[in-house]
């Protein structure tokens, strides 16, 4: 699997997922097909935007006539698949734009895989990667998500990833397209959008903004560095058994509440304010409709399997994050004001 293309690819977990392909396969092509949304942004991957073996061509999964072309130029050997509508809050306003690129745009890229690998599957792979949301809730108590739970969506979002993975599945089981998939839980760290909570809450408090919390913020969570979710990838696609599924996981539990006061005081040390200043920034808002409680993942099969395992644990990574974004403030200040959008896709258009 020589060339590689990642969907989604500018986006928070896919500019992650380019950056480990290139560092550690040298000389394999990775081409990045981006449709660039109010979530790509290119000026995440501009520490490789020279290099050789990396490329951009912008283009939207839905796209039959675009999506096979491209699959053809480059001769596309592996599809790691991250283009997706992603935000639950989103999917609850305007839930027919997630199911036109969830489910239509991955069926259109399964079948234009198909056409273009024409039977040819040998070295060849389609990597799916979900999320742990399809699995539904689960109570306060000690159960996990295994690859074996039933799935059981609640919001529109994590419905039409369910109904995503089950696409993918079905060209494994008809036609042998040869898939891998995995489901992981939330991600953090460098480069995401600041609409999720993490980066959403650091540049809040940067700023002493109010912090919205759902409900009681009684809401659990499994938390994943990015990057390592990144390396878990990279290990899915080159060493994982065709046709199944594995889960990742952080290893990191923790309440919506909890989370976000361990947040305010890391930020309140690091900004040299008095711990604890930032926690009166907390706001309990109306709970979001048909919000899961907790989402936990088993990820025993994916270290018993492949060894691959978290390398940091929350308190580490978060710490990391932090640095990260304050050490990045024209970057954060940049999405916010959107003027991210026009500077680098102007430039990768004269590339």
């Amino acid at each position: 699997m020589n060339n590689i293309l990642v969907t989604g690819g500018a986006g928070f977990i896919g500019s992650h997922v380019i950056r480990v392909l290139l560092k550690n396969n040298p000389g394999k092509r990775v081409i990045n097909y981006d449709k660039l949304t109010y979530a790509g942004n290119l000026e995440n991957l501009k520490d490789v935007q020279d290099n050789e073996n990396y490329f951009f061509v912008k283009g939207d999964i839905c796209d039959e006539r675009n999506v096979f072309e491209t699959l053809n130029k480059f001769d596309i050997d592996a599809i790691v698949h991250l283009a997706a509508e992603s935000h639950v809050d989103r999917s609850i306003e305007d839930p027919l734009v997630f199911v036109k690129t969830n489910l239509i745009g991955t069926t259109n890229l399964l079948a234009q895989a198909k056409k273009h690998w024409d039977g040819d599957f040998n070295n060849k792979r389609f990597y799916h990667v979900s999320t742990d949301e399809v699995y539904g809730s689960l109570d306060l108590d000690d159960s996990l998500f295994s690859e074996t739970t039933p799935y059981d969506p609640r919001s529109p979002y994590s419905a039409s990833k369910a109904g995503s993975d089950h696409l993918v599945s079905s060209f494994y089981h008809t036609y042998g397209l040869p898939i891998v998939m995995s489901n992981c839980s939330n991600n953090y760290g460098p480069n995401q959008f600041p609409e999720k909570l993490i980066p959403l809450f650091i540049n809040n408090i940067y700023n002493k903004k109010p912090l919205p919390v759902y409900g009681k913020g009684e809401n659990v969570r499994d938390w994943l560095y990015v990057e390592d979710h990144a390396l878990a990838i990279s290990k899915i696609l080159f060493e994982g058994q065709v046709g199944q599924t594995y889960n990742i996981g952080g290893h990191n539990e923790w309440s919506n509440i909890d989370l976000i006061k361990i947040l305010c005081d890391k930020m309140d040390a690091y900004l040299g304010r008095e711990i604890g200043e930032s926690q009166n920034l907390i706001t309990f808002v109306k709970d979001r409709a048909g919000h899961d409680l907790r989402y936990a993942i088993d990820a025993s099969k994916i270290q018993t399997n492949l060894g691959w395992v978290p390398s940091l644990q929350f308190e580490e990574g978060i710490e990391k994050t932090i640095d990260w974004y304050m050490t990045n403030r024209e970057w954060l200040e940049n999405v916010t004001s959107g003027e991210y959008q026009s500077y680098y896709e102007k430039m990768y258009e004269k590339k």
